[in-house]
């Protein structure tokens, strides 16, 4: 061999060996005894053991105990009708460390023979985020799934009640005309705001099958996020227009009971800072007594209304601040920094189905406010707003 052909002959060593030692995926090659030989620095890092620990040994030391002998079985066949194909197809693989830890794994096996006799090359993939992810979109197919079936009946109880509302509403149409317009909203508005979320759940269930089968998992998370987002919009709106039917019935009643107004407003704000925006923080401070006695029920919907509304009408990173004081009377203020309210619009701001001009592009009912200062007024207190537009606004509750 002349000078020229021994260093290109050289170079492809040094290539070849680059490629065994600097693979990311680990790399096992095994004689036809089934024997290791060869160990790359991917697989030493893999299986936990060092290279010296494993030549010679035979390749079921990585093999979990209970398929040991069935690896046995399997290598003999292949060694039988050798060639390059993916081991196990079909079939879940599991590699077992130096510490006894199993873990999932892809194989691609190709055969080779030189002087020193026959050879298997088997490519090593662990695959554990990747089963770690199926199992999870699984999971949250299966959360997704019992979530739209509650959901469902819920909406179909709310639907019957929707229902049952309208019937007594046409009884009522022939004592007050006032309702005949209340009927007509109703159903304007129902069926406007309900088509939205339920497109966006009936497109976004397609796209969470396809990334799905794309394993996609980023995609897929976002689509099961808009879901949820739908159905929690579908919800708030069905409880709008069952609070209004029931005020109209007269069917909410004012309950008062002692409690700790202080640990109250707590609570609430756990609750609801899951659905703040990206940086919003709810700050809360207080003086004054803590102990209260007030309608929970009614006095919860308020503070979700106010501080939903806060949450929605607000930018990102931008605070929301709610102050509480108990003397001889109480205060809640729920106050923000965002778009604010038009004044021509503010007295206007508590009657049904208003929605202020800076504001028709963000959805709503327009229920919201009315059914606040109608729960107020049930727990004989009264509400005032304070707003500028592009500044922000405060809503202050008084109870007495």
């Amino acid at each position: 061999m002349n000078v020229f052909m021994y260093r290109k002959s050289m170079k492809g060593k040094d290539a070849t060996d680059a490629l065994f030692l600097f693979a990311t995926e680990g790399i096992l090659v095994v004689n036809d005894k089934g024997e290791i030989t060869r160990i790359n620095p991917s697989a030493e890092k893999l299986f936990q053991y060092s290279k010296e620990e494993l030549i010679g040994k035979p390749v079921e030391v990585l093999v979990p105990h209970r398929l040991a002998h069935k690896h046995v079985t399997h290598r003999s066949n292949y060694s039988d009708t050798p060639r390059a194909r993916t081991m196990g197809i079909g079939m879940e693989l599991y590699g077992l460390k130096k510490d006894g830890t199993e873990f999932p794994l892809e194989i691609s096996l190709s055969p080779y023979s030189n002087d020193e006799g026959k050879f298997i090359i088997a490519f090593i993939v662990d695959i554990t985020q990747r089963k770690d992810a199926e199992s999870k979109i699984k999971n949250y197919s299966i959360e997704l799934e019992q979530q739209v079936k509650e959901r469902t009946l819920i909406l179909e109880e709310a639907i019957a009640e929707l229902e049952k509302t309208k019937q007594n509403l046409n009884d009522a149409l022939l004592k007050e005309k006032e309702l005949n317009e209340l009927k007509s909203r109703f159903v304007s508005m129902a069926s406007h705001e309900f088509r939205t979320p339920l497109a966006t759940i009936q497109s976004s269930l397609s796209l969470v099958k396809k990334y799905g089968e794309l394993q996609e998992v980023t995609k897929q998370d976002k689509h099961i996020s808009k879901i949820k987002s739908s159905i929690n919009d579908l919800t708030d709106i069905l409880n709008d227009f069952l609070s209004v039917s029931k005020l109209e019935e007269g069917k909410v009643e004012n309950v008062p009971e002692h409690f700790n107004l202080k640990q109250f407003i707590q609570e609430t704000i756990n609750e609801i800072q899951p659905i703040a925006k990206t940086g919003q923080k709810i700050q809360y401070s207080y003086t004054g007594n803590e102990d209260i006695c007030l309608d929970k029920k009614l006095l919860k919907h308020i503070l979700f209304n106010l501080i939903s509304n806060a949450i929605k009408f607000s930018d990102e990173n931008m605070p929301i601040e709610i102050i509480s004081s108990v003397d001889s009377s109480a205060r809640i203020s729920v106050k923000d920094k965002g778009v604010g309210i038009p004044t021509a619009d503010q007295k206007h701001l508590f009657e049904r189905f208003f929605r202020g001009q800076n504001v028709t592009h963000v959805q709503g009912t327009g229920l919201g406010l009315n059914i606040v200062a109608k729960y107020v007024e049930l727990m004989n207190g009264y509400i005032s707003v304070d707003s500028k537009e592009n500044i922000g606004t405060t809503f202050t509750i008084n109870f007495f």
